[in-house]
């Protein structure tokens, strides 16, 4: 078992939504965290928010689908603080759209999902997250770190009408965790670094809440919990992924007890 007291966690999208409650998470039982967004106001409300828990908190302002800032972010996690335990790419975007809209009257095509809809999403959800594991897990590698990779797909990834960007991203993020542990064991690294992801379903993110009521009230019908699921449960389930050294290689969903209809 892993403990992660001392651990260095590097954060993506961590000025926000889910990679801020982990970040917490992770102060709380003494961890250390490096903090990365696009956005420098988000990092620097999140920074100081988490700075109320531990003093062990960086930050830096970071493009995840840009190479050298991928680099500069892992670079710094080691010079601020020696290693890398825990990654955790958790930026990403939705632009959600119906790939063809027929007209009700005519039956033609009068809109579509644009390429930047979809380009957008994948370079985001998918290239960025491709980068920050890259870069990350090289330093683990030459720093001789133990820890985990932990990705974010979704329930989503099982398919969701209006978003065929970001359902295409996230389930390429249920088949990383089975490529990165084949690849780290084929090199005798699997013991050492593991990769896993976990696939929420609803989450009450501030993003989600702004949803407006009648249409986040059909949402939750559909949730046999009765309810979101908040950050902190799945921040916590990160948390004991990382612990147990057995899960290794798979996708671990938290959706309370959400199962997709025909229609998505």
């Amino acid at each position: 078992m892993l403990e992660i007291k001392d651990s260095v966690a590097v954060i993506t999208g961590g000025g926000g939504g889910i990679g801020l409650a982990l970040a917490e998470y992770w102060l709380r039982h003494g961890g250390k965290v490096l903090i990365a967004d696009v956005a420098e106001q988000y990092l620097q409300t999140a920074e100081s928010h988490l700075k109320e828990w531990s003093a062990n908190v960086r930050k830096i302002v970071c493009d995840v689908t840009n190479e050298e800032d991928c680099a500069k972010m892992a670079d710094f996690a080691i010079e601020e603080y020696g290693a890398i335990n825990l990654v955790a790419p958790f930026a990403g975007i939705i632009k959600d759209a119906m790939m063809l809209s027929p007209d009700a009257s005519t039956g033609k095509v009068t809109r579509k999902m644009t390429l930047d809809q979809f380009q957008s999403v994948v370079n985001i959800n998918l290239t960025g997250v491709f980068l920050t594991v890259r870069e990350c897990a090289e330093r683990m590698i030459n720093n001789n770190c133990r820890g985990l990779i932990c990705l974010i797909s979704s329930t989503g990834s099982l398919g969701t009408a209006g978003q065929i960007n970001y359902s295409s991203t996230k389930a390429a993020m249920s088949v990383f965790p089975k490529v990165v542990t084949a690849e780290f064991f084929r090199r005798g690294l699997a013991d050492k670094i593991r990769c896993v992801a976990v696939a929420p379903g609803y989450v009450g993110t501030a993003m989600v809440k702004k949803i407006p009521p009648a249409a986040l009230a059909k949402i939750v019908e559909q949730i046999p919990l009765g309810r979101l699921v908040e950050p902190e449960e799945v921040a916590s389930l990160v948390g004991e992924l990382y612990r147990n050294e057995s899960l290794a290689g798979d996708v671990y969903f938290i959706h309370g007890g959400l199962r997709l209809g025909s229609k998505g």
